[in-house]
């Protein structure tokens, strides 16, 4: 009796695809999936909202004074993660994009749980329903479980722990654009894209007083 067939790896997106300006990256992204497994289970989350932030030409990004340790994920390659920990309190995920060496990546602010809901309902208990489970970027890697160890993942990978599925596309007349939320500089430009759903968060315009408390 013939062994089974190994089942084929699955369509992930694509280094090459990610490899572009973090605006065209960005609104890509859109409808995508992220999935993530650890020791408790997989959670996947179609991605409705992200924002873009560059390099050297954008006050906002963690790359605008240079390359540091904290910061080197996102210099490239495309495709990893960079995973950050912010005002003491929580976790952020991007995506990299652009090609090896220069800065760029796009924020995962919010998206809808897609599969593993029993999980994410109990990494979130204090989310009034499932829209609000991923409605924010600290509550969406709560509930994929992303924390500093998954700084680096490659999401291009069927082997990694966390992985970057294509979803369907969205055309441009459902793409909403407006300024990111909360940042202290370059607030106004308009580099957040989002679809119309209820799990897209909450528009938090930043002051320019404000900073940010970075960890890794």
């Amino acid at each position: 009796m013939s062994a089974a067939p190994e089942p084929a790896p699955r369509q992930l997106v694509s280094r090459q695809d990610l490899a572009v300006d973090p605006l065209v990256a960005a609104r890509s992204l859109l409808g995508s999936v992220v999935e993530s497994t650890t020791e408790e289970g997989t959670v996947a989350v179609r991605l409705v909202e992200v924002e873009a932030y560059r390099g050297g030409d954008d006050p906002a990004s963690h790359c605008y004074r240079g390359r540091t340790p904290r910061n080197d994920v996102m210099w490239g390659p495309a495709g990893h993660l960079y995973v950050y920990f912010v005002y003491g309190l929580h976790f952020c995920a991007n995506i990299v994009c652009l090609t090896d060496g220069e800065p760029g990546a796009v924020l995962l602010r919010a998206g809808e749980v897609v599969d593993g809901l029993d999980l994410a309902r109990r990494r979130r208990p204090s989310a009034r329903n499932d829209a609000e489970l991923a409605k924010g970027p600290a509550r969406l890697t709560t509930v994929l479980g992303l924390a500093r160890e998954h700084n680096g993942a490659d999401v291009t990978d069927d082997a990694s722990a966390v992985r970057l599925l294509p979803g369907d596309t969205v055309p441009d007349e459902a793409i909403r654009v407006g300024p990111r939320v909360g940042v202290a500089t370059a607030m106004d430009l308009p580099w957040r894209f989002w679809v119309d759903s209820p799990a897209v968060s909450t528009y938090r315009r930043g002051t320019r007083a404000r900073r940010v408390k970075l960890t890794h």
